[in-house]
């Protein structure tokens, strides 16, 4: 086996300009409009036209037939690097980390990281169809079709082994109503209490209604490049210290009770010259309560199976202990397809600069952001994750 090189430093790479075009429960519009209306505030953001990005980064479900180069005739790029990142909620790192690259080897000077997707009436139900090769012909025509089913799968396994009750994911889901209700962009206009949640509706055990996020339509949205080119553009912005992904990780277990952040979190604090215990706020993908429990565990804040227990010691809240998911996250902000993996970058872009107004965390100068995605039948494929820095 050879043995693996030490990875480079993202010394001099950052991120300017987060962009979020305002969630809509539904949409007419085409995830084509959603991306333009992100690339035009991200060109206003940064004071120069949108042909000046150099770099498009792509990510959403609902952009077909197209694929990212046909987008640049719709928008009037150019780019001299471009990427299509399908992989979901990890995708938004998955780009961050590719478009570094990019910066750091001059092959672009500003990259556009541009995730969107709409929501017509019958997007979703077309999109669980047609997700994968496996949801097509061994799920979705047996009627065991869409995330919540396998995720249930996944979130009873891990109930039954670790111990995990649904007063856990409730405490989770309750705290991230509470961030989004300081939120103005968040769809989840409505306090949720433990009770409320408890006695909603059942949905496929042992999930209930408050433990499924809400397909929307709208758009995620930043800018990667070189320290300097942000300073000549006068822009704030955040330090990338470090970022990991690893796909198909432990394809041994029998269900997903772990994810690939493991294998790599000691190269994502290594990089960051950093600890778990340094980090002022997480932001973790959250499509449920069980898989931000999964991602306290693989990124080392707690052992494996000490999630429950970890989350009966924390508030999660944005002035409690441990702030977690302080957008309101996907659970009480919205699900908008591949934007949703993007999500969790420009939150803790707008921690790091002081400007997430209501929400905002105390002094918050290291975040870290973790992505998972593209699940198959009994887990999910993808993982990522990366640590942010305040610039001074």
């Amino acid at each position: 086996m050879v043995s693996p090189r030490a990875r480079q430093s993202y010394d001099g790479v950052v991120l300017a300009v987060p962009v979020t075009v305002p969630y809509k429960r539904y949409s007419i519009e085409t995830a084509h409009w959603w991306m333009g209306k992100a690339l035009r505030a991200l060109a206003e953001g940064a004071g120069i036209s949108h042909r000046d990005f150099d770099g498009f980064s792509v990510a959403s479900f609902t952009m077909g037939p197209d694929v990212a180069v046909g987008l640049t005739q719709h928008f009037g790029l150019s780019p001299r690097h471009i990427d299509h990142v399908p992989m979901g909620g990890a995708a938004g790192i998955v780009s961050l980390r590719r478009a570094a690259r990019a910066v750091q080897a001059g092959d672009a000077d500003i990259v556009a990281c541009v995730a969107a997707d709409t929501n017509q009436v019958d997007t979703f139900r077309k999109t669980l169809a047609n997700f994968s090769r496996f949801a097509q012909d061994a799920s979705y025509p047996y009627g065991a079709g869409g995330p919540n089913a396998s995720f249930a799968l996944i979130a009873r396994h891990y109930m039954d082994r670790y111990g995990a009750t649904r007063e856990d994911f409730g405490k989770l889901c309750v705290a991230q109503r509470d961030n989004a209700l300081r939120n103005p962009n968040a769809l989840m206009k409505k306090p949720l209490t433990l009770e409320q949640y408890m006695s909603a509706r059942a949905i496929a055990e042992p999930f209930h209604l408050f433990d499924c996020v809400m397909p929307c339509a709208g758009a995620e949205a930043f800018l990667v490049m070189r320290e300097e080119t942000a300073i000549s553009l006068g822009l704030p912005f955040v330090r990338l210290l470090s970022a990991i992904e690893r796909h198909n990780a432990f394809a041994e277990d029998p269900v997903q009770v772990r994810g690939g952040w493991v294998v790599d979190r000691d190269e994502l604090y290594g990089m960051a010259g950093s600890a778990p215990g340094d980090v002022d706020f997480v932001q973790t993908y959250d499509d449920y309560a069980v898989i931000s429990m999964m991602q306290f565990e693989d990124l080392g804040f707690c052992a494996k199976g000490e999630g429950p227990d970890f989350v009966r010691q924390h508030t999660f809240t944005v002035d409690g202990s441990f702030p977690h998911n302080t957008s309101g996250g996907q659970l009480s902000a919205g699900q908008a397809g591949a934007a949703g993996g993007h999500l969790g970058i420009t939150e803790a872009m707008r921690q790091l600069l002081g400007t997430a107004e209501g929400r905002q965390v105390e002094d918050a100068k290291l975040g870290l952001v973790s992505g998972f995605g593209m699940i198959n039948y009994d887990r999910g494929l993808a993982s990522a994750a990366a640590i942010l820095a305040r610039a001074s």
